[in-house]
């Protein structure tokens, strides 16, 4: 990899710098598969970074950190994982790409039996757990964190600013983990991160983190005021809200209240009609990246997720989780008000609206139709659009409901 145009001295590919701006050493750099090996560089006043990158500024006093650099620039990724392929510019990503695969987690908390296989993890937990301090506040609404990060993050829900530019389209991002996903989903197609259990692949680490505790059964985000845990932080977040009660945001179109803003903002599309998640194959488009997911799987037919008692595949994993209770018979979901339970929230809502509550917090704009199920508002405002969302594979017949779908199959196809 040539350098020079890259970085300042020029040639770093080459030759190093002795810390002095006018002279040249001849200490040589090797270049082994990539592998840059230089001399520390030696400042003649401490702190300096006399190595320059000319496309954008950045300097360094060691010119193993500028050559690494420089491969943001150039794309180069000479660090190959042997078990999935993910590559990097960066060695020291390798090594801690690795720990996916070994589930060595060499960072252990001194206060609990939480291990973590990164540092930056182990800060976060140690901040999040047990230090109460949240000094960092939004003025616009009151969330408060330990990290400074996850408030600037917050406050781009606020401004709206979206800092992660496309370079290939116009899309942009509040987060560059989203940006990320949407440069595997629409431009390079890849992904690099596969589970050696079940073969899934996907384009985020973190998804692949996630979709390990499938196999591991790992609930690592435990509730402290019962014995709940979960797998994801997102369900231990909505979990709590049963101790609060809380529910700040609210629809003024139809008075639904819910814990997350995100969940407002996603009910507001039934209102609005908005389906900004389109499918690049087919016309399909949807008012969730999650049925949008769901249905680009019918392109790919891919079902990722396996049931190891009878071999049941799903493309979800939530309809694995789902699948389970059928061998196990658990009923997580227990109504407070009688000895009911239920496999499925969705169930336990339903009866809560039917048994106790009579609540019907769902409404149709159009003809003031209401529900205590969420799903039911959907399907019935296809009475409305006249919207059939599910095409049969074998003839042009569509149908508003799945389960109409499923029929005309029967009956038609498999005779």
């Amino acid at each position: 990899m040539a350098a020079s145009g890259y970085g300042s001295p020029t040639e770093v590919d080459k030759q190093c710098y002795d810390g002095s701006p006018s002279e040249v050493c001849n200490n040589k750099i090797t270049d082994d598969g990539h592998q840059m090996a230089a001399q520390k560089v030696k400042a003649s006043t401490a702190g300096e970074k006399p190595y320059r990158c000319d496309q954008c500024g950045y300097s360094a006093a060691d010119l193993t950190i500028l050559v690494t650099h420089i491969r943001t620039h150039t794309g180069e990724k000479p660090y190959v994982c042997g078990e999935c392929g993910y590559r990097t510019g960066d060695r020291s990503n390798l090594s801690k790409h690795m720990r996916t695969h070994t589930g060595e987690k060499p960072y252990k908390c001194d206060l609990c039996d939480y291990s973590a296989a990164l540092k930056v993890r182990m800060d976060r937990h140690i901040a999040a757990k047990h230090n109460d301090k949240k000094p960092y506040m939004c003025g616009e609404c009151g969330y408060r964190t330990p990290f400074t990060d996850a408030l600037s993050r917050h406050m781009r829900i606020h401004t709206k600013e979206k800092p992660y530019k496309c370079d290939q389209c116009d899309y942009s991002a509040a987060q560059k983990s989203t940006l990320d996903e949407h440069m595997a989903a629409k431009h390079t197609g890849e992904k690099p991160f596969m589970c050696g259990e079940c073969g899934y692949r996907t384009c985020l680490k973190s998804k692949l983190s996630r979709h390990m505790r499938t196999h591991t059964g790992e609930k690592p985000y435990k509730c402290d005021q019962c014995d709940y845990s979960a797998a994801r932080k997102f369900s231990l977040d909505q979990h709590r809200t049963k101790h609060t009660g809380e529910k700040p945001f609210m629809c003024g179109e139809c008075g639904f209240k819910t814990v997350l803003k995100s969940n407002l903002s996603r009910h507001m599309r039934a209102h609005t009609g908005e389906k900004p998640y389109k499918c690049d194959q087919c016309d399909y488009s949807s008012a969730r990246k999650l049925y949008l997911d769901q249905h680009i799987k019918k392109h790919t037919g891919e079902k990722p997720y396996m049931c190891g008692e009878c071999g049941y595949r799903a493309a979800q994993r939530s309809t694995l989780s789902h699948h389970m209770r059928t061998h196990t018979g658990e009923k997580p979901y227990k109504c407070d008000q009688c000895d009911y339970s239920a496999a499925q929230k969705s169930h336990l809502e339903y009866h809560m609206a039917a048994q106790h509550t009579g609540e019907k917090p769902y409404m149709c704009g159009e003809c003031g139709y209401r529900t205590a199920r969420k799903s039911d508002l959907p399907r019935h405002m296809r009475t409305h659009t006249g919207e059939r969302p599910f095409k049969c594979d074998q003839c042009d017949y569509s149908a508003a409901q799945k389960g109409t779908l499923t029929i005309h199959i029967v009956a038609k196809h498999n005779g």
